[in-house]
């Protein structure tokens, strides 16, 4: 049905765009029209779509929900109060009713699966006239509208702000939904834990004992270690990547000839591809023994998963996040401040540092603000070569662990989600979200300053 649905959609908006601006062109005639034939066709192509794709996505689902009532109340009505049940049911429904059904059905399953197919032949039948009736009507009415005064630009133009104006929205709510949904269970995990423990407690254990009498029955869910773990990590990684980044996207932007800019700059970005996994596995069986073997080797004691390991792999992870989009910020800048700076005798590497580099402020503190909420929220790389101890310590040759990395230890398996262990992700999640509107926050109010001071 849905194919046929959006087939019939496809010949009508075709058919009125075409026809629409071939009416639009007879009925101007000999006078101007207010708008160009082809925003005539895109007000008929808009009074189609609305009105079907607003029966497509309103009908379907009700649709659904009465065929699948129906069709269960026929095998059993008592089903409809039970949701695994009826999830099951409707599975040996679909399975009879396509023929896919293991075995002999019962009667009451073959008689269930044909209230099924007879209701959903109907309701398809249903969907699919009226979505072309209507469909036809928005033509008629695109039709009866089309003059030669009449204001279609406006019209498209009015549309496709609303448009625009629903894709913003769109962000703006799954981002609203997304808090709401940890808030609340945030919300039950301090009603068994204390928030005050929760945030400054220096102890992270979230695994609890299956009987009473167990050691550790009940958890301990201080997340100082996990802190701590976290910005050491991205501490390191954004040592790294942060300097070696920029300094690569001002030689690209302002020192390398177009040939090896057009060579280097995709090798470079070859390295935001690598999957996290591939790296990890680097980070873990390359370069942390070679850490190791090298500390030891001036007496020192590294671990086997150690924080500096990590860092210095995620560092090279995010180098493209920084020099690509520093490099198109610099490039941005407009030459006349590069010409005005060379005028005024200054060198290049003055122009850079007193010109460039100030203007291109705002889009650098973005890419620096993007590379480090990227590594804040890397897991594979930090669960193979920095482990998952929660240690308090700030010494990069320890292992330490990650928000991420205890959100995934925790959910990983069969979860019971009323329990302090398994809320516990959420809360962390919570701490990750507000974590990130900091960062936010501060780069806002840099790039003011900035704004304020050369603006």
């Amino acid at each position: 049905m849905t194919s046929l649905y959006f087939l019939g959609l496809a010949v009508l908006v075709i058919a009125g765009y075409f026809l629409g601006r071939s009416r639009a062109v007879v009925a101007g005639g000999n006078v101007q029209l207010h708008s160009r034939p082809v925003y005539h066709g895109a007000f008929v192509v808009i009074s189609v779509l609305i009105p079907m794709l607003l029966i497509f996505l309103v009908a379907v689902p009700i649709a659904d929900k009465i065929v699948n009532t129906q069709a269960i109340s026929a095998l059993d009505p008592n089903l409809l109060d039970d949701d695994l049940k009826r999830g099951a049911a409707m599975r040996d429904i679909l399975a009879v009713a396509s023929g896919n059904y293991p075995g002999q059905p019962s009667v009451a399953l073959k008689n269930a699966a044909d209230v099924y197919t007879s209701l959903r032949s109907w309701t398809n039948t249903l969907i699919l006239g009226a979505g072309w009736i209507f469909g036809l009507l928005g033509i008629a009415y695109a039709f009866r509208m089309l003059s030669a005064e009449f204001r279609a630009r406006n019209n498209v133009e009015t549309v496709v702000k609303y448009v625009l104006l629903a894709a913003a929205c769109v962000a703006v709510l799954t981002t609203i939904g997304i808090l709401f949904s940890v808030l609340f269970e945030t919300i039950r995990f301090f009603q068994k834990v204390s928030p005050l423990d929760f945030l400054f407690g220096t102890h992270w254990s979230p695994q609890t004992a299956i009987r009473e009498d167990q050691v550790g029955s009940s958890g301990a869910f201080g997340i100082v270690p996990l802190v701590a773990g976290t910005l050491l990590i991205t501490t390191i990684a954004m040592l790294i990547a942060g300097p070696v980044g920029l300094f690569a996207a001002i030689y690209m932007a302002e020192y390398a000839t177009p040939r090896f800019r057009a060579f280097a700059k995709p090798i470079l970005e070859i390295l935001a591809g690598i999957p996290t996994v591939v790296l990890g596995f680097f980070a873990a069986l390359s370069l942390a023994p070679w850490v190791r073997g090298a500390g030891e080797s001036i007496g020192l004691n590294v671990a086997s998963e150690s924080a500096l390991a990590a860092g210095i792999v995620m560092g090279m992870m995010i180098i493209p996040f920084v020099s690509s989009l520093s490099d198109d910020v610099i490039n941005a800048v407009p030459q006349s401040l590069r010409d005005g700076s060379y005028g005024m005798g200054a060198t290049r590497s003055e122009t850079i540092k007193k010109v460039v580099l100030p203007a291109a402020l705002p889009g650098i503190v973005s890419a620096f603000m993007l590379a480090i909420s990227r590594a804040v929220g890397e897991t594979m790389i930090v669960v193979m070569a920095a482990g998952l101890a929660a240690n308090l310590t700030f010494n990069p040759l320890e292992a330490v662990t990650t928000f991420t990395v205890q959100i995934k230890t925790i959910l990983v398996g069969d979860q019971e989600f009323d329990s302090a262990k398994t809320l516990a992700a959420f809360a962390l999640g919570f701490v990750l979200f507000f974590f990130t509107l900091a960062l936010n926050v501060i780069a806002m109010q840099i790039v003011k300053r900035y704004r304020e001071q050369y603006d």
